[in-house]
């Protein structure tokens, strides 16, 4: 059966509008079940969907995701819903050769970044001691890589056996060609071949300290000034623009490297961040206790 899952949060309206259009598709559809998950309670279900904004709705049939809708389009959820809760398992492809689609689409992944993993979870969480090990290899001899969660994806998981002829994970891959599995880069690690296939990834610490010093005030957050993308970032933008001080933003959204490697550098584990002339001041609850105490201007200002 269809299972319709809407991404939300209590401090945006459009969501509280989306859930009434599901309360009457509901009851229009009583085969179709509905969920609703608060996005930032959940925020290994909400990263693993790359639900980067609410509302967000994803559909699943047999335990596998078959459609996405982005953003409050009530007209859309309705022709979605209808027309998955109709049809069969997938939506039609249109195409009477899937198999070459999935061929092409491997071939795309595998060449997505010059050095590929396809692993069993993410770099910051595996979920096997093969991937765990292959993710600490790569990151001590510092190569720069791109991963992919076989777990969010079946076709690929299946496929990706075949069209490598091999038949386990995790999988390494350079410049789309498979280099092999955790024993075979065990192997180039002890031959010191290793270095000289794989892409060596820039000093993430240097580019860190560039960018926490692009402006006397920066806020690393998810979203931008125009749209933040979760209730702490927008909490704090309001209390920011109230001070009249001139700061910029980075989108931790749009560069997973620094979204996970600026936890490391500032020791900090969660977004927003604030730095003022390089440092940090800390997250939205330390902004707050400086506003509140009346010291949040002259910290601002580098005045502290």
């Amino acid at each position: 059966s269809l299972l319709v899952v809407h991404f939300w949060a209590p401090w945006a309206p459009q969501c509280a509008q989306m859930n009434d259009v599901m309360a009457e598709l509901a009851k229009e559809q009583p085969r179709v079940s509905f969920v609703k998950l608060e996005a930032e309670a959940v925020p290994e279900v909400s990263e693993k969907y790359e639900i980067s904004s609410v509302p967000t709705f994803l559909f699943f049939k047999n335990s596998q995701k078959i459609d996405r809708l982005d953003g409050a389009h009530a007209p859309e959820l309705t022709k979605k819903v209808q027309r998955h809760a109709s049809s069969g398992s997938f939506p039609p492809s249109g195409n009477e050769h899937p198999r070459e689609d999935l061929s092409l689409r491997l071939k795309k992944l595998t060449h997505a970044a010059p050095c590929m993993l396809f692993m069993k979870g993410t770099p910051q969480e595996p979920r096997c001691g093969f991937s765990k090990q292959m993710v600490e290899i790569l990151n001590k001899h510092n190569i720069q890589f791109s991963s992919f969660d076989i777990f969010s994806d079946e076709e690929v998981r299946q496929g990706l056996k075949t069209y490598s002829n091999w038949p386990t994970y995790p999988q390494l891959y350079v410049s789309g060609e498979l280099i092999g599995g955790l024993d075979v880069i065990k192997e180039l690690e002890a031959s010191d071949e290793l270095d000289t296939i794989c892409p060596k990834a820039p000093k993430l610490e240097e580019r860190l300290k560039v960018l926490t010093n692009k402006a006397s005030v920066m806020l690393f957050m998810k979203g931008n000034k125009q749209e933040a993308k979760c209730g702490f970032s927008k909490q704090i933008l309001e209390i920011l623009n109230s001070t009249g001080v001139e700061y910029e933003t980075f989108d931790i959204l749009e560069d997973e490297e620094v979204r996970q490697g600026l936890k490391t550098y500032s020791n900090w584990p969660t977004y927003p961040q604030l730095y003022v002339k390089g440092e940090l001041v800390g997250g939205l609850d330390i902004v707050k206790e400086l506003r509140d105490h009346g010291e949040l201007l002259s910290v601002l200002k580098g005045e502290n």
